[in-house]
């Protein structure tokens, strides 16, 4: 080969090069040609770049590389079909440097005035007159303005429909200028409900809501069925306004209010409202052709709106909740990212952050899909979500053997940290999975929750599902059901053929002031078929196992740790045979020689 020729060949490769890789900088222009000297300013561009090459019919991987900044979405950025990795290949869009690029729906907020109490305020730009249901100073979670600003009230009696209205104790909370704005959050055993106040009556001692207290669906969310003299807060006056780092919006007057230490000038910090929802990113496909091959590589998702529905939110369980308009379908909060017919797409070493409703869902028809060695923290709702219910497609009752497509199949969540989820909603679960084949969960860190860990299934019998081969496996959980209770560190529930829980370390499950009690792990209504094995369970504050209406499953050379007092093994409502124990390991926490082998125990699992 001549030299000519060997150099038209390097022009070859060269132009191929750089073909397939564009930049992006917050500094770019979308005028420019996407190059690293001369990058594109939004993703939006670079995207459009990228349709117009797989539009040719080149099948090459494609990295779309995201250098160092702020990249602000005024609406969410989507993906399609035609934006699929073809034959195999994929597409990138990839942090160029160690720092993560941010994808933010969020609004700064500046120009702040001190008022003559104090209390700085700023007029926020009217965008849409769209409202906010959260703040953040400085990456933190500020407080909406609530009382109590940390503790709990207690609902002195139920009102008589048992459902609208409940009386207080005098003195509980100071007078709202108007309680119509007043947002009510009260507490039932394992989910809440948000619901705006129709009226307080301080003759009465009598609050009223504009909508039912508790979900409506279910006859038994009556304020009166949970514990006694249920738990509740207010939030959203400025009447609440008395603590640093608490803030009130005023969304008539565009108005937002902010207590800050003595001292503190909120111009010296950033705030930030999130105003861009319910999704940042969806990746969309349909039933005849999913998107594929799309993957995120070291970027961070942040500042993620989603506001309630007219009335409010009545959860029913791990974020799903029933709708104001008295139809009966029940909802889901949903994800800031979302995937629906999607296949192979992946996300990996991101940040999921300071989102308003739940972090990431792998939903209807998604296939090899992975979450591996990202970072999830301060979400309102759930972090990661796998699957569907059976409530939640469009189906006959037999949809998954006429449309076994729709399952959520072989999807992956590894190596990630997963806390301070259920911020808003504190019925969330870190790692949710509905009725899924084949999902892998290991390696996560799950911790700081209030209510449980990692939850897999959606059918409250042991009736036929789609639900099997599912894997939870070394997953570090610790520190949940802070709030909630009857949950655990894993919950799992319905007919689960060949799924195994296996190799997990969970321990500090406290007692809550809810009715029931919450547990290591707690196997709720028709969990059948399903190996227990290989699990450290310790400091739980009740049963570290706990079945209720369950039937036939193994549990082997676990080790559980309890009191001397409590069962290793609590069984409601399910036969004691129907639980087939083998060499499994039971060790006293006050017993010495029991704390030195659990000790053993946990540094071999932690050394592993």
């Amino acid at each position: 080969m001549n030299r000519s020729l060997i150099f038209l060949v390097f022009l070859f490769i060269i132009g191929c090069s750089t073909q397939n890789e564009f930049y992006v900088s917050p500094s770019g222009n979308d005028l420019g040609k996407g190059t690293k000297n001369k990058p594109f300013k939004t993703i939006q561009q670079a995207q459009k770049t990228v349709r117009g090459i797989l539009r040719k019919g080149q099948k090459n991987d494609i990295t779309v590389w995201l250098e160092k900044g702020t990249y602000l979405l005024t609406e969410s950025l989507i993906f399609g079909q035609e934006d699929s990795g073809q034959d195999g290949f994929k597409i990138r869009y990839k942090a160029s440097d160690t720092e993560r690029p941010v994808l933010s729906g969020g609004m700064e907020i500046n120009l702040w005035k001190k008022n003559d109490k104090g209390i700085w305020v700023a007029e926020v730009p009217d965008f849409g007159g769209q409202v906010f249901r959260e703040l953040f100073v400085n990456g933190s979670r500020a407080t909406r303005a609530r009382h109590p600003n940390s503790d709990f009230l207690r609902i002195a009696s139920a009102g008589a429909d048992r459902r609208t209205n409940f009386r207080f104790n005098p003195g509980d909370f100071p007078k709202p200028d108007d309680p119509g704005k007043v947002e009510l959050v009260v507490l039932h055993d394992w989910s809440i409900s948000r619901v705006t106040v129709a009226d307080i009556n301080f003759d009465d001692n009598k609050i009223t809501a504009v909508d039912s207290i508790g979900a409506k669906c279910l006859d038994f969310f009556n304020l009166d069925h949970w514990e006694k003299n249920p738990r509740y807060f207010l939030e959203n006056s400025l009447a609440f306004l008395d603590s640093a780092y608490e803030w009130y919006f005023d969304s008539g007057k565009r108005l937002l209010y902010l207590m800050l230490p003595e001292g503190q000038n909120p111009e010296n910090l950033k705030i930030v409202a999130p105003v861009t929802g319910p999704h940042l990113v969806e990746i969309i496909g349909t039933e005849q052709e999913k998107v594929k091959n799309i993957t995120f590589d070291g970027i961070a998702f942040q500042y993620c709106s989603w506001l309630l529905p007219g009335k409010g939110y009545a959860g029913i369980q791990a974020c799903s909740f029933d709708p104001p308009d008295g139809k009966g379908e029940w909802r889901v909060v949903p994800a800031a990212v979302n995937l629906k017919w999607a296949a192979n797409c992946e996300f990996t070493g991101c940040d999921f952050l300071h989102l308003g409703g739940s972090g990431l869902w792998f939903a209807t028809g998604c296939t090899n899909c992975k979450a591996e060695n990202s970072h999830f923290e301060d979400i309102s709702g759930n972090g990661i979500m796998v699957g569907e219910g059976n409530d939640r497609i469009e189906h006959n009752d037999l949809w998954w053997k006429t449309v076994p497509d729709q399952v959520a199949t072989g999807n992956m969540v590894l190596n990630n940290v997963v806390i301070q989820c259920g911020k808003q909603f504190f019925g969330a679960v870190g790692i949710w999975c509905g009725l899924t084949v084949g999902t892998t969960i290991s390696e996560n860190q799950v911790h700081n929750l209030p209510y449980t860990g990692i939850s897999v299934g959606w059918e409250w019998s042991p009736v036929p599902t789609p639900c099997r081969e599912n894997k939870l496996t070394r997953n570090h959980i610790h520190h949940i059901m802070e709030i909630l209770s009857d949950g655990g560190g894993i919950y799992m529930l319905g007919l689960q053929p060949q799924s195994v829980i296996s190799d997990n370390l969970i321990h500090h499950v406290k007692i809550n002031a809810g009715r029931a009690e919450s547990n290591g792990m707690f196997l709720d209504e028709g969990t059948t078929d399903v190996v227990i094995s290989g699990n450290i369970i310790y400091n739980i504050a009740k049963s570290p196992l706990r079945f209720h209406k369950a039937t036939n499953n193994l549990v082997k050379d676990n080790i559980l740790s309890c009191g001397e007092a409590t069962p290793p093994v609590r069984y409601n409502s399910t036969p004691e045979e129907y639980i087939k124990l083998e060499n499994n390991q039971i060790l006293h926490d006050s017993n010495p020689e029991h704390i030195k082998l659990l000790e053993d125990a946990v540094m071999k699992w932690e050394n592993r």
